[in-house]
């Protein structure tokens, strides 16, 4: 067969994924602060866009509406005289002032004209100062006190207790190994001694010295070390609980049998030492935590309507108010004589700002389809709790709203829904379907381990449950459920076993009566 060049004409057609479409599914993943974050830097880079002045959040300082007047309008309107205007409350409080005998200051200090500071040259070092009590110099936040943090804390108490200049070396290299619990690597000694040149001995009596710090318990290198410090500060490191210090996982194990063997005590004395050993930081550094605490805004906030059913809303905190200054782009397009690069570089801005905007609303949108679907699949939870979640999925829900499952997904990623039972990411709603006994009801997984959960609470020392009679009770209840799932949620939640729950609870009993 003979091989030879040829011209063809083919048509296909094929989907591609744009970069703004990209950018489009991106947005959609974003938590609050996410996006945030990704308009605060489209503001910057795109002079057409800005944030509404009400928008708190990204600090806005314009508004479209503020940019439409012109100057002469602008100054008309600022001559103006009108019942909210300067001229009027001045007028108003100086008769007011006549009338009422005495300064419209001292009847009302609040609604007062400002004082002037008593020495302005003194105003930014005394904001205490009179005259100096409001404004934008006054800020509450310059009166808080930084955290301290653990580091911080304990190079305080370095210099009162060691001297040498070696030894600083190489506590503040000690220091600098300790994790945010107060903790250090058990091979701490031999890396700081490697590292500084120094004697392990010496490594280690300047980290004995330093155990000794506040808060008790610093500076161990493992949960028995941090305890027997805290004991030995209390003079209570006898050797009974020394030994009871050193065999810590029997003491997980509930096996107080054993530990009362070990340490040569009878019943009533181990029930005290696990007491006191109750009333021990097993995380010493863990108070001085540096990490701030960030509040989780809901996207969604669900409430009971007056007619019955829910209401379902977006949180308006939640929205980002983006607008277009059209007013810009049409005073900057008058100038004919600007380069056309410049006129490429409009056009360009122009089409991201529509775009932006039209995401952002398409992004809401779907947010609240797929918050409302959740709602009506979830009604007999808000109205009766936990026990009646049902189970769900993401491809219910993308059928019943008409979108694919992965926008679903990217929907309750990391979003949250302000409900009357309480706040709950959005993928809290979808659990895994537990059949019934005889055909029922199918019942959600997250409501069993609920199940679970409060039958293990309300058990007694005598009657501890099994997981066969977790088993059975659950079956009972129209709940088909292996012995082996149950064992696997149980230990999912950190509940112990029935062995070990009924010593536990047999020696809370006992320390309860005593």
């Amino acid at each position: 067969m003979a091989l030879s060049a040829s011209l063809l004409l083919r048509q296909n057609q094929s989907l591609v994924m744009t970069p703004q479409l990209m950018q489009s599914i991106q947005l959609l993943q974003m938590t609050h602060f996410e996006l945030t974050q990704f308009i605060a830097q489209e503001v910057e880079r795109n002079p057409l866009l800005e944030i509404a002045a009400n928008d708190g959040d990204l600090g806005g300082e314009t508004s479209a509406e503020a940019e439409t007047f012109s100057d002469g309008e602008a100054s008309d309107a600022a001559a103006r005289v009108t019942p909210d205007s300067d001229d009027w409350y001045g007028d108003r409080a100086a008769n007011l002032g006549e009338q009422l005998d005495t300064s419209f200051e001292n009847v009302f200090p609040d609604d007062g004209e400002p004082r002037k500071a008593d020495a302005p040259e003194l105003a930014s070092q005394w904001k205490s100062m009179p005259g100096q009590e409001s404004g934008e110099s006054y800020d509450l936040d310059d009166f808080v006190a930084a955290r301290q943090s653990l580091g911080d804390h304990l190079n305080q108490q370095l210099p009162l207790a060691i001297s040498a200049a070696e030894d600083r070396m190489i506590a503040d290299a000690l220091i600098g190994q300790l994790d945010e619990t107060g903790y250090i690597a058990a091979d701490a000694v031999d890396d700081v001694a490697e590292r500084l040149g120094a004697a392990p001995s010496a490594v280690a009596q300047v980290l004995k010295t330093l155990q000794g710090f506040d808060p008790p318990g610093i500076f161990a290198r493992s949960l028995s070390e941090c305890l027997a410090i805290q004991l030995a500060q209390k003079d209570r490191l006898d050797p009974a609980m020394r030994a009871f210090v050193d065999n810590l996982e029997l003491l997980a194990k509930r096996d107080f049998a054993a530990l009362k063997k070990l340490c040569g005590v009878d019943e009533e004395d181990l029930l005290d030492m696990l007491a006191e050993i109750r009333t021990l930081n097993p995380r010493p550094g863990a108070g001085y935590d540096s990490m701030v605490s960030e509040t989780i805004v809901p996207d969604i906030i669900v409430r009971a309507s007056s007619t019955g059913g829910w209401l379902v809303e977006i949180n308006p905190d939640t929205l980002p108010r983006v607008l277009i200054n059209q007013s810009y782009f049409a005073e900057v397009s008058k100038h004919k004589a600007r380069a056309g690069e410049d006129q490429d570089f409009l056009a360009e801005c122009m089409q991201t700002a529509h775009w932006l905007t039209r995401s952002l609303d398409q992004r809401a949108r779907t947010i609240m389809k797929v918050a409302t679907e959740i709602v009506r699949q979830q009604d007999a939870f808000l109205v009766n709790g936990v026990d009646h979640l049902r189970p769900l999925n993401l491809k219910t829900v993308a059928d019943a709203i008409k979108m694919h499952e992965s926008t679903v997904s990217r929907v309750t990623s990391k979003k949250y829904m302000l409900t009357p039972r309480g706040l709950f990411e959005l993928k809290y709603f979808f659990s895994v379907s537990i059949s019934a006994v005889e055909g029922g009801d199918s019942h959600s997984a997250e409501a069993v381990r609920h199940r679970i959960k409060a039958m293990i609470a309300q058990e007694a020392a005598e009657a501890v449950l099994s997981d066969d009679d977790i088993v059975d009770n659950l079956k009972k209840s129209g709940i088909d459920i292996a012995r082996r799932t149950v064992a696997k949620y149980r230990e999912a939640m950190n509940i112990p076993s029935s062995v070990q729950r009924r010593r536990e609870k047999k020696a809370q009993a006992k320390l309860s009566a005593f």
